[in-house]
């Protein structure tokens, strides 16, 4: 009988009644309780969100303090992906069983004890299993995160409030490679986790004084979800794991990457046919494969694959010879433009006007792409502060419009809940590794094919070659008293700036590239709303027709 009583449901009012099982009940709060909710949620995107930005941000940094090569550097993000992936299977069925209290308590205070953990990871495999850990636990901070902020707004504000909620995690990696540089003065690699440490304490502090009202649970989970999960999460675990490390071990030098991705085509094929052939699937593959959602799916994914010009901006600089510090305030644009846009995107969000904001973001991203493809080795960061700050508006403003889209069907269908969230880990994250493969792999062709031409034009007959090879040795004269030392200087000299040069070229491969998609991808989405827009009207001109008859009869 307790047990019937636990999972019955609530009689809630109206305006208090969750919107989903698993969701809390959005009664209505005083002013400075609203503040406070949002304040908290503020807090719980952050301490989700930086846990990976700080990483990510400080791959170079971390290698040094670890001693690692930067191939083995890269299984930080991805033992990251891969949990965070994997997790959103099970999330929604364990808040929507077992309770968001629960819930909220549970991660948090394990998302504590894993930031103090990794102040004793002195070693790579103990600061990948942490960052696993990280990406468990950033899942559920990012849902906590919505939570709170929707009970930050009015009833006729949710929308915005969830846009806001999910959205603010898209602000941890600009504002990580904002603050970074500060927090390795203070104690290295250690500040970096003695402030994610601090961070996770207050998130802690904050939602047990501040707790989410209560909501309906339901019994959610079966035996065969496991089944799934067992065969998902290593499927997903091994893409992830290719992905991240396929470029710099070379995609066809490596055997193990091709098994990897052999093996996860295996696996997730084999979960996803398990629930195909289910009555209450863990994912909808049906609903997943529906032409509307497929389309958001490969919108969200190309249009991650044209953000990693960001990582690509930052590549060219450290190729160029340059440091974090030099790139402080073109973060702080990026940091300006991503604020901006999820703001005006929560704003203007309506249903109506979805494929037109998307749009408007592609053609800033698309224009962004382009501005930066005219760069040469004299570039620095503050002639890159408006293109930047650009696709870092566009980057954020495209999140609001498809996150409507995908949760217009889930609030008239529950049950499709796992599934979108699963959609958007998938693109948001795992899209995120696929676009700095591409890019990554895109940009070492490119550069192999410019540093090519260049030496192959490169020979000590041209008298200009000649007389730059004399200069750079003549650099050496006051250390080197050996004239073919210092001529074996000025070759090594020639052809470091002869790489330097085949790497800018390339990076402008890259960003022209990434501008055509941006404005392919635009194409697209005008074609569809314009096809749409022919067959609602086709449609209204046959209801029109037999009526038209009947009344001429």
């Amino acid at each position: 009988m307790e047990d019937q009583d636990e999972y019955a449901p609530h009689q809630w009012s109206p305006q208090e009644r969750p919107q989903l099982p698993g969701s809390p009940s959005t009664p209505d709060h005083p002013l400075p309780r609203r503040v406070a909710f949002g304040l908290v949620a503020l807090v719980l995107a952050m301490a989700g969100g930086l846990s990976n930005g700080l990483v990510i941000a400080n791959l170079l940094n971390l290698q040094g303090s670890f001693g690692a090569y930067a191939t083995e550097m890269q299984w930080l993000p991805a033992a990251y992906v891969m949990a965070n992936v994997s997790m959103n299977l099970l999330l929604v069925k364990f808040r929507q069983q077992y309770g968001l209290q629960l819930f909220t308590e549970l991660f948090l205070a394990l998302y504590a004890l894993v930031a103090f953990a990794h102040l004793y990871a002195h070693n790579l495999p103990t600061a990948i299993a942490v960052r696993a850990a990280h990406g468990l636990v950033g899942a559920a901070l990012t849902v906590l995160a919505a939570n709170y902020c929707v009970q930050a707004f009015p009833a006729v504000h949710r929308i915005k409030a969830l846009v806001l909620g999910f959205g603010a995690s898209q602000l941890a990696l600009p504002l990580a490679r904002v603050i970074s540089s500060e927090l390795l003065e203070i104690g290295e690699w250690q500040g970096l986790v003695w402030f994610e440490a601090g961070l996770s304490l207050l998130a802690l502090g904050c939602v047990l004084l501040l707790k989410l009202p209560r909501g309906d649970r339901t019994r959610a989970f079966e035996k065969i979800d496991f089944v799934t999960f067992a065969l998902f999460a290593p499927g997903v675990a091994l893409l992830c794991a290719a992905l991240a490390l396929g470029r710099y071990v070379w995609w066809l030098e490596a055997p193990w990457v091709g098994a990897s991705l052999a093996g996860a085509l295996l696996l997730i094929a084999a979960a996803l046919l398990i629930e195909r052939s289910r009555e209450r699937p863990l994912l909808d593959v049906r609903w997943l494969g529906s032409g509307q959602i497929a389309r958001l799916a490969l919108s969200v994914l190309l249009i991650r694959i044209v953000l990693a010009e960001g990582v690509g901006v930052v590549g060219l600089f450290q190729a160029l010879g340059l440091h974090t510090d030099q790139m402080h305030t073109m973060f702080c644009c990026v940091l300006a433009g991503s604020v901006l846009g999820l703001v005006v995107s929560a704003a203007t969000i309506k249903p109506t006007n979805l494929n037109r904001s998307l749009l408007v973001a592609l053609a800033l991203i698309a224009t962004g792409a382009l501005m930066d493809a005219g760069v040469t080795s004299d570039t620095r960061p503050e002639q890159m502060y408006l293109s930047q700050f650009m696709l870092a508006f566009g980057s954020t403003f495209f999140f609001g419009p498809t996150l409507l889209a995908g949760f217009g069907p889930v609030l008239q269908e529950p049950r499709y809940l796992v599934s979108l969230s699963v959609m958007f880990a998938i693109t948001q994250n795992l899209g995120g590794l696929l676009g700095n493969a591409l890019v990554g792999t895109f940009q070492i062709v490119r550069e192999k094919y410019h540093s090519s031409y260049l030496v192959e034009h490169l020979s000590l007959a041209d008298p200009q070659v000649a007389a730059r090879v004399q200069a750079a040795a003549g650099a050496f004269s006051g250390g080197l008293s050996d004239p073919a030392a210092r001529a074996g200087q000025g070759l090594a000299t020639l052809a470091g700036a002869a790489t330097r040069q085949a790497n800018v070229l390339a990076y402008n491969d890259v960003f022209m590239s990434l501008g055509v998609i941006a404005i392919a991808v635009m194409a697209w989405l005008f074609l569809s709303e314009f096809w749409t827009f022919c067959l609602g009207c086709a449609g209204q001109r046959a209801a029109a027709a037999p009526s038209t008859s009947t009344s001429s009869h």
